[in-house]
């Protein structure tokens, strides 16, 4: 086990996802607090102008910026630092998701998930079991960890839970820096999926892999029908071993395991050493 030092948007990485409407005129106030000096901004995917915000909300260690947006535009959108090395600064954690909805928000779901897969390129330091940055393997795009949610673990050990029968929103996003990413969850078909976090026009329908660019996002829906275990993945199956793997359980509601869809002779029996059908 190792650890690393994030820099973070609220403590977190990601950082929180932000929801709000077209109309609405968001107010951001940027405080950097950053304890090594290090100037920051936000580049917001959802903001109209230049830079997407990211020169007026740039601040040194210590200072504040304040800046008003209005939102024109509908969709699930990344924010992230754009201060040099804009690179670096993505992949040490500052990146998150903005939701705009339409004026008439979104059709209702029973459960809601946000996930933001990202890579982590890093050596070890000079302090045992601590990783620090390792720029020249991001500029040759080779990660030491792809990742849903900041680290290898974050959705295996603390799953994504639903009830049977529930329909279900993950609001997806990929930080990159530099990877695409085939999201895939093993055993259910989306039933809707906002490509590129477009909100405007008609979902695709009953689609296997999505494919999202670093700096993008999408939005996809689906029913649990059958319970059990599933895992969501990103289909180029190598990043599994370098931890980009997370699990959905989903909980029996009654005596119904819904046999009619998804049945067998023998009980399951999952192969040993396997880290997706846990």
């Amino acid at each position: 086990t190792h650890k690393y030092t994030w820099w973070t948007f609220d403590g977190t990485v990601p950082g929180p996802i932000i929801r709000c409407r077209v109309g609405d005129v968001v107010e951001v106030r940027y405080s950097n607090q950053d304890a090594d000096g290090i100037g920051h901004n936000i580049d917001f995917h959802a903001v109209t102008g230049p830079g997407g915000g990211a020169g007026v909300t740039y601040a040194e260690a210590g200072e504040v910026k304040t800046a008003l947006f209005k939102m024109m535009d509908p969709g699930l959108f990344i924010y992230h630092c754009a201060a040099a090395p804009l690179p670096t600064h993505v992949a040490n954690g500052m990146y998150g998701l903005m939701l705009v909805e339409p004026e008439e928000g979104l059709p209702p779901v029973d459960k809601e998930f946000y996930v933001l897969q990202s890579e982590v390129y890093a050596q070890e330091s000079e302090t045992a079991g601590l990783l620090e940055h390792n720029y020249f393997d991001g500029l040759s795009e080779k990660p030491t960890y792809v990742v849903f949610n900041r680290a290898e673990g974050a959705l295996t050990e603390k799953p994504m839970m639903v009830d049977q029968d529930d329909r279900v929103r993950i609001y997806f996003g990929n930080a990159g820096p530099n990877l695409s990413s085939a999201l895939h969850l093993i055993g259910i078909t989306f039933e809707k999926v906002y490509r590129e976090g477009d909100l405007i026009s008609e979902p695709g329908r009953s689609i296997q892999t999505t494919l999202v660019p670093p700096g993008g996002a999408t939005v996809v829906d689906f029913t649990a029908h059958v319970p059990g275990n599933y895992s969501l993945v990103d289909h180029a199956l190598f990043r599994v071993d370098k931890g980009c793997v997370g699990f959905l359980k989903v909980r029996p509601k009654g005596t119904d395991r819904r046999t009619d869809i998804y049945d067998s002779i023998d009980p399951p029996a999952p192969c040993p050493g396997c880290k997706l059908h846990n």
